[in-house]
């Protein structure tokens, strides 16, 4: 998918959704004659499209920088900043190698950038547990009004809200009605590719989920991820991710975070 088309996607995503407030407002006062609104119904029960499973990276783009650890200088497609830049070029793998910090790539901002698999599973009615065998991440997605108990640190995967998004007019490859819409903060700095290109704790995330149908009828899931860090980005980061899904675990290897690879 090319730049074009997903920054296109998400304009409709977003025009499409303003076409639904006058429906969305008559369901709030009961619509006509409708003796009021239904239910509110959990965030599993209200589901546009099943995420759940184990899905595998499809790498169809971006080669030099998902499936060998880039060159050192190759930012290439990153909107940084100066001060980005030179924080990049510094980039040497071996001193996070004797700190221990070699996990600083698998953050949410570039995990799914990562060549290999999630497993995606229902934690509960109001929650999405996302694991990628990538680094050994977790990532927790929480649907409705939920507010952490007390503000903590940041960490690499941050603090995750989720919505459904019904609608929006995407066009006739989506096989669904509506998106996920994942809104991450509270990120701990890491980086953006493995060679050192940073984002910092200033960081924003938002990710479009969409299932899509491939010409033989296998899904597709897609997202589209909108990285935003007033520090280290001079516009937002838009790029997408596929998934292919697979009948089993049976490739599920899970391996350690590496600064290197």
């Amino acid at each position: 998918m090319q730049r074009r088309q997903i920054l296109t996607r998400l304009t409709l995503l977003v025009l499409g959704s303003l076409t639904m407030l006058p429906g969305l407002y008559a369901q709030g006062r009961g619509g006509r004659g409708g003796g009021g609104a239904a239910a509110p119904q959990n965030a599993k029960a209200a589901a546009v499209f099943d995420p759940t499973g184990y899905w595998v990276s499809v790498i169809t783009e971006d080669w030099r920088y998902r499936m060998v650890t880039p060159s050192p200088g190759d930012f290439q497609g990153v909107p940084m900043t100066a001060e980005a830049r030179k924080i990049a070029s510094a980039w040497d793998p071996a001193k996070d190698e004797a700190s221990g910090d070699v996990c600083k790539s698998y953050g949410a901002p570039a995990l799914l950038r990562a060549p290999g698999r999630l497993h995606i599973t229902w934690q509960d009615d109001q929650t999405l547990r996302m694991d990628s065998d990538a680094g050994k991440q977790t990532r927790i997605f929480h649907f409705g009004d939920w507010k952490p108990a007390a503000p903590g640190p940041p960490t690499l995967q941050g603090d995750s809200t989720a919505e459904w998004i019904r609608g929006g007019g995407r066009g006739a490859a989506t096989a669904t009605d509506g998106s996920l819409k994942v809104t991450t903060s509270n990120l701990r700095a890491g980086f953006l590719r493995k060679n050192g290109v940073p984002y910092s704790d200033k960081t924003s995330l938002t990710e479009y989920f969409d299932l899509i149908k491939e010409p033989n009828g296998d899904p597709l899931m897609v997202v589209t991820i909108v990285t935003t860090d007033p520090l280290y980005l001079s516009q937002p980061f838009v790029i997408s991710s596929q998934y292919k899904k697979e009948s089993s675990d049976a490739k599920w290897k899970p391996t350690e975070c590496s600064a290197k690879w």
